[in-house]
């Protein structure tokens, strides 16, 4: 397992990764062979184009408002909030407003 993080210290997630105008910021957390947890920043207009994951997903919205399609059916997804996007089914994300989000990708 490898991480940019100090491990066994307590940290903000929400103040761990930066909005920059117009773009996507990520910061990985933690990358093992089970899988990985990201830290993304979306400005408002961003997003990622549809695509598949071979495992299943989830996203943690810790600031802002995201849309969140997935098999083409949108879901808005605010702070506080999270939503499960299953292994090979097509998803798309669109920033709403400047969004953070933890994505966790678990390997099956």
């Amino acid at each position: 397992m490898s991480t940019p993080f100090e491990t066994a210290v307590v940290f903000p997630l929400e103040n761990s990764v930066e909005y920059t105008s117009g773009g996507v910021v990520s910061k990985q957390i933690i990358k093992s062979a089970a899988g990985n947890v990201t830290l993304f920043s979306f400005d408002k207009g961003q997003g990622l184009t549809e695509h598949t994951a071979p495992f299943d997903a989830i996203v943690q919205v810790l600031d802002g408002e995201v849309e969140i399609s997935i098999d083409g059916h949108p879901h808005r997804v605010k702070k506080g909030e999270c939503i499960i996007m299953p292994a090979n089914h097509p998803h798309a994300l669109s920033a709403v407003e400047a969004f953070k989000m933890l994505l966790t990708m678990i390997k099956g």
